[in-house]
């Protein structure tokens, strides 16, 4: 699945921290939400449509305490990055 959009509340720590990504397979739709960082609580949504998706991580970031910051373009190029190994 490719990271269509991928959000982070700008807080570090295991009890602050929230992260969101938007996902897709170009059928599917999936929205993980994960509060505190890696290994913590995980929720996920799947949708059949990229507005409904869209629509749910709106509503996790707007309903989340935190400056949200948008990450997806720097997820892109990370990814897209040669890699020196």
């Amino acid at each position: 699945m490719e990271v269509r959009g991928r959000y982070w509340n700008g807080a570090w720590g295991r009890m602050a921290r929230r992260d969101i990504w938007l996902v897709s397979d170009g059928q599917l739709w999936r929205v993980r939400g994960r509060l505190g960082g890696d290994g913590g609580q995980e929720v996920s949504y799947d949708f059949q449509d990229e507005a409904s998706a869209r629509s749910m991580a709106d509503r996790m970031v707007k309903t989340s305490a935190g400056t949200w910051r948008d990450l997806t373009e720097a997820v892109r190029q990370e990814a897209n990055r040669p890699q020196t190994h």
